[in-house]
């Protein structure tokens, strides 16, 4: 059985609700999992968005036992006070996972954990973010960024793309994906797409989403754009394009994140071979998805396998895992 993961969240002056918001649910729906706490400069009322306060609970010393401490927007133009930036900075000096939603980064960078990195926030403030704090490699073009130690995302949604993200890499692709389903967003965008989107994925009933379910189904085949624009009755540079509006990436990039969740869950749930799973989510061989998992979770598939089928307590026999 896995500890209990603590989750501070703190609201500054002017919290955006909705950012306050995400981290609860996400995180709130798993209390066997997680314990979440809002926590403030001074525990009691905190001004929030539309004049609506929220009740911080507990104050800077939360941030003192957290594993995870996350910062919500808030209005950029205010710098925190010394002491929640003190705060801050102490917690990750002691190793908790620093997270920041939307505008929440302008909490991090005057503490210089962000400094020398790259790092996001809402589109509409990426450069202001960049001309107060120079040493922050800004990205304005993605949903989120994950160092492992220090995440940042950007703005509104963006936001339940990285909580959804931490849930993965803390308890696999099925716990991510329970909730997902449970707040009815996409189970996983990843964090390279681009923030301004007309329509981050097709909607259900479009073509262009019943494709998606086809070439999920059919994964170990070798799948071209070809391939998904003639199922989908386009012509391949018109469904490249078509695709690419509705969901932020090319068809291929979208195709791999799939055959890697896929594989992530094999790894998960099951005894097979690395090269057999390799070969069933059309990735091709064990070399393959060993590269591709490096990239995209930072380990190996028999680290991955050892984190989360131990954290069940299944026994299996992993083959050519290593």
């Amino acid at each position: 059985m896995l500890p209990m993961h603590q989750i501070s969240v703190l609201a500054l002056p002017e919290v955006v609700l909705f950012d306050l918001a995400i981290p609860l649910e996400v995180f709130g729906s798993q209390p066997h999992r997680y314990t979440t706490t809002v926590c403030a400069a001074t525990p009691g009322p905190v001004p929030g968005t539309g004049g609506v306060p929220v009740h911080a609970g507990r104050g800077l010393t939360s941030l003192a036992e957290a594993d995870t401490v996350i910062v919500p927007g808030f209005d950029p133009r205010d710098v925190p006070a010394r002491e929640v930036l003190t705060a801050l900075h102490d917690a990750a000096e002691r190793g908790a996972r620093m997270v920041s939603i939307c505008t929440g980064a302008f909490a991090l960078a005057p503490t210089g954990l962000l400094d020398q990195r790259s790092a996001t926030t809402h589109w509409y403030y990426t450069e202001e973010l960049s001309q107060r704090y120079p040493r922050i490699q800004v990205d304005p073009d993605v949903l989120y960024i994950d160092h492992d130690d220090i995440a940042t995302s950007a703005g509104m949604a963006a936001g339940i793309d990285l909580c959804l993200h931490l849930v993965r890499r803390d308890h696999g692709a099925d716990a991510a994906t329970d909730i997902a389903r449970r707040m009815v967003v996409p189970p996983h965008r990843r964090g390279g797409q681009a923030q301004l989107l007309d329509r981050p994925l097709p909607p259900s009933g479009d073509t262009l989403a019943e494709t998606c379910a086809w070439a999920r189904e059919h994964l170990d085949q070798r799948l071209t754009v070809a391939d998904l624009a003639r199922h989908a009755g386009y012509a391949p540079r018109t469904f490249a394009r078509h695709f690419r509006a509705q969901t932020g990436t090319t068809p291929l990039r979208w195709l791999t994140a799939q055959r890697i969740h896929q594989a992530r869950r094999l790894l998960e749930h099951t005894d097979r071979t690395v090269a057999d799973i390799a070969r069933s989510v059309g990735l091709g061989t064990a070399a393959n998805l060993r590269t591709r998992l490096a990239r995209d979770a930072h380990t190996s598939p028999n680290a991955y396998r050892r984190t989360y089928q131990e954290s069940r307590e299944p026994h299996y026999n992993d083959g050519d895992a290593r």
